[in-house]
C-alpha cells in the first residue's frame, strides 16, 4: 500500500510530565514518530506538556504548544489547527487514553480527524479488560481465572469466589498504577477502591495470583494488511507478581526450550491479528515453569516502555516503522535502515545478550518500602550488550551507579538470609548471589 495521500496534518499527543512507568522513553518514540512525519512531508502539531524533552524541538514539528494534556486543552487545539489525523499510540499511555475520550465524545468524527495507526475498536479490546477477556476466549488464547468489577462489593465477591491472593489489575492505567495483591477481604477493599479511582473507566480486573510463574514478553509489529512479526522475545527475572519495569529483563529468552519459545511466538502473533493492532504491541505471558501451561496477562496496543529496550536492543526501530505503518506503508514496503537491503517484515536475530536493570530512587527516599510488587516502583534503568548472560549482567551491574562492580553486595537489611530471599525488593539479585555462595538455594524456597 502506498502513502495515504489523505494524511496532510497530524496531531501528535506526547506523553506529559516524567512520572515512574513513563518517562524518556516515550520522548524517545515521539521524537522518531515526528521524524518520520516531516520527512513524509506531513504537517506535525504537537502538544506535549513537558518542554524538557527532544520532541518539542523546533526541528520536530511545525506547531508546537506546550499545554496540559487534557481532553478540552486537545479540542481547542484541534479547532484551531484542524488536523486531519491524530497520531496517538507514541506518547504512551496518556495519548492513548486522551484519544480514546475524544474519539468516544465524538469530538474526533465531528471535526473530521481520523485516528490513524491501530483504531478505537482494537485498542478497547486490549484495554477493557472485559472486551480482552471475551477476545481472548473467542481465540482460545488462556487467561488467569478472572473477573471484572467496577465496585468494590463486586470485587470483593469475585475475590471471595476466585480465592485469595489476588491481583487488581486497573483498565487504562500505566507503570501497574492503583493495582496490587490483596491477601485477604480487609487489604482487597483498600486496593480496588484505590484501583478504580486510579482507571478512567473505573473498572478493575479481580485476577487469580499465579506468583512463581515465568514472566516472557514478546515485542510484536503488524500492518494493516496482516503481515505480523515478533520483534524480541524478553524474559523477566523475577517471576509474575513483580512489574516488568521493577524485574530485570533479559533479551533473548534464555531459559525457554524451543516448543516454549514458538507456543508464545505463535500465541503473541495470533492475539496481535485478532484484536486487529495496526503497529507496535507488547504482548506479556505467564509461563508455568513446570508444564507448558501459559497464560496471557495483558496486551498494550501502543509503542510501550519495552519498545524501546526491544528497539536498542535489536537495531529494530519500533516507533519508526509504527509511524510509517500509520502512513499506510505495509511491512514489505519499509526498509530497514541498519541493513539498508531487507525490508521490515525480516525478523531481527540476536547471536548476543541484552540485559535491562532497573534502578530504584531508595537512596533518596529512606523510608519507603523497598518491597516490588505491581506497581512499578523504579525511575531509570541501564542496558547492558554482551556475549553472555553473566558478562551482559556485570556491565548493567557497574552501569548503574550504585557504587558496585560485583554482585558481593553487604544487605540492607538484619534478617537471616532465609528469610531476605523470600522477599522481592531491588537487591534481590544481590541476595540471590549470597545465597549461591551460600549453597543456600535448593534448601530455601525462593
Amino acid at each position: 500500500m502506498p502513502f495515504d495521500s489523505r494524511i496532510k496534518k497530524v496531531l501528535v499527543i506526547g506523553s506529559g510530565p516524567i512520572v515512574i512507568g513513563q518517562a524518556a522513553e516515550f520522548d524517545y518514540a515521539g521524537a522518531q514518530a515526528c521524524r518520520v512525519l516531516k520527512e513524509a512531508g506531513v504537517n506535525v502539531v504537537l502538544v506535549n506538556s513537558n518542554p524538557a524533552t527532544i520532541m518539542t524541538d523546533k526541528a520536530l514539528a511545525d506547531e508546537i504548544y506546550l499545554e496540559p494534556l487534557t481532553v478540552r486543552t486537545l479540542e481547542r487545539i484541534i479547532e484551531k489547527e484542524k488536523p486531519d489525523s491524530l497520531l496517538a499510540g507514541l506518547g504512551g499511555q496518556t495519548g492513548l487514553t486522551l484519544a480514546m475520550q475524544l474519539e468516544k465524545e465524538g469530538f474526533l468524527a465531528s471535526h473530521g480527524v481520523r485516528l490513524i495507526g491501530t483504531n478505537v475498536e482494537a485498542i478497547d479490546k486490549a484495554e477493557d479488560r472485559q472486551l480482552f477477556k471475551d477476545t481472548m476466549a473467542e481465540i482460545g488464547e488462556p487467561t488467569v481465572p478472572s473477573e471484572i468489577a467496577t465496585d468494590v462489593d463486586t470485587a470483593l465477591r469475585i475475590a471471595g469466589e476466585i480465592g485469595y491472593p489476588v491481583i487488581i489489575r486497573p483498565a487504562f492505567t500505566l507503570g501497574g498504577s492503583g493495582g496490587g495483591v490483596a491477601y485477604d477481604p480487609e487489604e482487597m477493599r483498600q486496593i480496588a477502591k484505590i484501583g478504580l479511582d486510579a482507571s478512567p473507566i473505573t473498572q478493575i480486573l479481580v485476577e487469580k495470583y499465579i506468583f512463581g510463574w515465568k514472566e516472557i514478553e514478546f515485542e510484536t509489529m503488524r500492518d494493516a494488511v496482516g503481515n505480523t512479526i515478533a520483534v524480541c522475545s524478553m524474559e523477566n527475572f523475577d517471576p509474575v507478581g513483580i512489574h516488568t519495569g521493577d524485574s530485570i529483563v533479559v533479551a533473548p529468552t534464555l531459559t525457554l526450550s524451543d516448543k516454549e519459545f514458538q507456543m508464545l511466538r505463535s500465541a503473541s502473533l495470533h492475539i496481535i491479528s485478532a484484536l486487529g493492532i495496526v503497529g507496535g504491541c507488547n504482548c506479556q505471558f505467564a509461563l508455568n515453569p513446570d508444564s507448558f501451561e501459559y497464560s496471557v496477562i495483558e496486551v498494550n496496543p501502543r509503542v510501550s516502555r519495552s519498545s524501546a529496550l526491544a528497539s536498542k536492543a535489536t537495531g529494530y526501530p519500533i516507533a519508526k516503522i509504527t509511524t510509517k505503518i500509520a502512513l499506510g506503508y505495509t511491512l514489505d514496503e519499509i526498509r530497514n535502515d541498519i541493513t539498508g537491503k531487507t525490508c521490515a517484515c525480516f525478523e531481527p536475530a540476536l547471536d548476543y545478550v541484552v540485559v535491562k536493570l532497573p534502578k530504584w530512587p531508595f537512596d533518596k527516599f529512606a523510608g519507603a518500602s523497598r518491597q516490588l510488587g505491581t506497581q512499578m516502583k523504579a525511575t531509570g534503568e541501564v542496558m547492558a550488550i554482551a556475549p553472555t548472560f553473566e558478562m551482559a549482567l556485570m556491565k548493567a551491574v557497574r552501569g548503574a551507579e550504585i557504587s558496585l562492580d560485583t554482585l558481593n553486595a553487604a544487605p540492607v537489611s538484619d534478617l537471616p538470609l532465609s528469610e531476605r530471599l523470600k522477599v522481592p525488593d531491588d537487591r534481590r539479585l544481590f541476595t540471590v548471589f549470597e545465597a549461591l555462595k551460600a549453597g543456600e538455594i535448593g534448601r530455601a524456597h525462593v
